[in-house]
This record gives structure tokens, C-alpha cells and sequence, in this order.
């Protein structure tokens, strides 16, 4: 004869709803509550902020319209004013500093998670994100100080006499403050953030397919090339977007070193200004009237450039995820 198997005591789901107090029900109710309340928080503080700086830039967008975005002069005397100076600044020394942080950081990130003796990993890996708790204003003076005459005295003249056949490294300034010390100051902004999140994301790999791929021997360059960058391009992806919309709205640092001229040319080296720095020091002197509803329609096509630049991590990492398929 045989056994019947015994009853799990586990009670059904309808005698664990019947056995809900309460308390239950209520901290549900403000669970719900709260994170609703903070999700719509956040769209009401972003709405708000889009609102305000949109009902103030009016006058400039009715007396300019969208020509202000393609025009070049900034005359406050003759209130004639354009935004394409500062646009083309924020642009490059934002795509400049990405370019060149793009690569350290990575690096860093695979020594500090692959490479580097376990003694070594937690004090450079300190370090490293102590760079990104420098306050601006003192990183700014340390490029006025020490980067902008290093850059003046060594770096320009260099990369001119070397490269200066290419457009992007003519004109050698003697300041040292132009658009490339901006994109360098950018550079070490840039390169702690997306150095810890790559750590981060390098030690999230599973130790399993890198001794794999070891063990079918690859070399250690194979492996992360094969294994660790495949399956972390997305999370990569989305920290260089985030490093770009930290360089898009830095203003204090950048307006100390970048030399605030309004001059549009190949070259990386002259003075420029971008919408940050254009507002952090053009705001308090300014006019009332179109040129600071001007300088409001300067912060309306920054919120442009980075809500066009959350969306494109969006894309980005939606693009590259290899679980996208899984969650559809």
C-alpha cells in the first residue's frame, strides 16, 4: 500500500490574506504613498524649473526667436545677442573631455578590478574618488594656477609644433586659459565618475567566464576584450552619459580657465565660453530686460542639450543591453 505524501503545513494564500492585520495593509498603503509621492515630486520639481526658466527667456524668444540659437555676436551695449559662441563651447569642450577621459577612466577601471595587487585596489580606488570631491572652485584655481601655465608653457607649443598641419592645434595662445585647459579641467571631472562606476561593473562580471576563458587560453587582453567589455558596454554606456552631463552643466571651474571669448574656429586653443560659464558670470552684472531674459533663453537651450542628452542614454543603453529581449 502506498504512502500518501504529508500536507505541506504551509498555509494557502487565501489563510495568509485572511491572516493579514491591519498594519499590513496600512504600510502598503504608505509604501505606495511615499514612493508616488517622490516620483511625482521629481516630474513636478523638473516641470516647474522648465516653466520658470521659459516664462522668463519670452522676451528674448519673441525678439530673436530661434535665429538666437545660429547668432553669433553677444552685445549686450547694442542688445543684440546669440547663442551659438556659447553652444559650440559647451559642445566641444564637453566632446573633447569625453574623448580623452573616455579611455583613462577605463583603464583605470580594469586595473583597479583586474590588475592591481588587493593592497593597492583600495587606496588608488580612495584616491580616484577623491578627485570627484574637489570642489569646483578649487579645482578651477588649480587650473588657473598650475594647469593653465603648464598647458601655455608645454602642452600647446608641443602639440602645435607636432600637429599644427591639423586645424584643431593651430593658433597657440600664451595664457594658457582657452577651450582645451576647459576640456582638460572637464577631463578630471569626468574620469573619477565613470572610473568607479566601470570598477564597479568590471567586479560585477562573473569570476566563472573569466576563468573560462581563461582556462581556454585566451590571454588576459583576450578575456576583457571577449568577456568583461561585452558584458558591461551598457552600464559603460550609460557612465559616459552621465560623465557628459556633468562636463554639459559645469560652470565655476570652467569659467575660471576657458577665457570667455565668444570666437568660433577650428582650433582648440583660443579663448571661448560655454552656456555654463556664459550664466555664472554674466547673471549678476547683467542688465534687466532682454539680456537677462537672454541669458534665460542660454539656460533654456542648456536644459535642451541635456534633457537631449538623457534621452540618447536611454537609446544608448537600451541599444547595448543584452538582457533587453528578456524583459520585453
Amino acid at each position: 500500500m502506498s504512502t500518501l505524501a504529508p500536507v505541506s503545513a504551509v498555509p494557502g494564500t487565501s489563510r495568509l490574506q485572511a491572516r493579514r492585520g491591519v498594519g499590513g495593509r496600512f504600510g502598503d498603503l504608505v509604501l505606495i504613498g511615499l514612493t508616488g509621492a517622490a516620483a511625482f515630486g521629481s516630474v513636478v520639481l523638473v516641470g516647474t524649473i522648465v516653466w520658470k526658466v521659459l516664462r522668463l527667456s519670452g522676451d528674448s524668444f519673441a525678439r530673436f526667436g530661434f535665429s538666437f540659437v545660429t547668432a553669433r555676436e553677444w552685445d549686450p551695449v547694442k542688445h543684440v545677442f546669440g547663442a551659438l559662441p556659447f553652444i559650440y563651447g559647451t559642445l566641444v569642450s564637453s566632446f573633447v573631455a569625453l574623448v580623452i577621459a573616455t579611455p583613462l577612466a577605463i583603464g583605470i577601471g580594469l586595473y583597479l578590478s583586474e590588475l592591481a595587487p588587493r593592497g593597492v585596489r583600495g587606496i588608488v580606488g580612495s584616491l580616484v574618488e577623491l578627485l570627484a570631491a574637489i570642489p569646483s572652485v578649487v579645482l578651477g584655481l588649480w587650473g588657473i594656477l598650475v594647469l593653465a601655465p603648464f598647458v601655455a608653457h608645454h602642452v600647446e607649443p608641443k602639440l602645435h609644433s607636432a600637429f599644427g598641419f591639423i586645424p584643431l592645434f593651430g593658433d597657440p595662445q600664451q595664457t594658457g586659459q582657452g577651450l582645451f585647459t576647459a576640456a582638460l579641467i572637464l577631463t578630471i571631472m569626468i574620469v573619477p565618475i565613470v572610473a568607479s562606476i566601470s570598477r564597479e561593473l568590471f567586479l560585477g562580471v562573473p569570476r566563472e567566464l573569466e576563468e573560462g576563458a581563461l582556462a581556454l587560453g585566451t590571454t588576459r587582453w583576450e578575456m576583457v576584450r571577449g568577456v568583461i567589455l561585452p558584458a558591461t558596454r551598457s552600464g559603460i554606456a550609460a557612465a559616459l552619459i552621465l560623465g557628459l552631463g556633468r562636463a554639459l552643466g559645469e560652470a565655476i571651474a570652467v569659467t575660471q580657465v576657458i577665457g570667455g571669448g565668444t570666437r568660433i574656429g577650428s582650433s582648440l586653443f583660443p579663448p571661448a565660453d560655454t552656456l555654463a560659464s556664459k550664466l555664472a558670470s554674466s547673471y549678476q552684472g547683467a542688465n534687466p530686460g532682454l539680456e537677462i531674459s537672454s541669458l534665460l533663453y542660454l539656460a533654456a537651450i542648456l536644459l535642451v542639450i541635456g534633457l537631449g542628452a538623457n534621452l540618447l542614454a536611454q537609446v544608448v543603453v537600451r541599444r547595448f543591453d543584452p538582457l533587453r529581449g528578456a524583459r520585453t
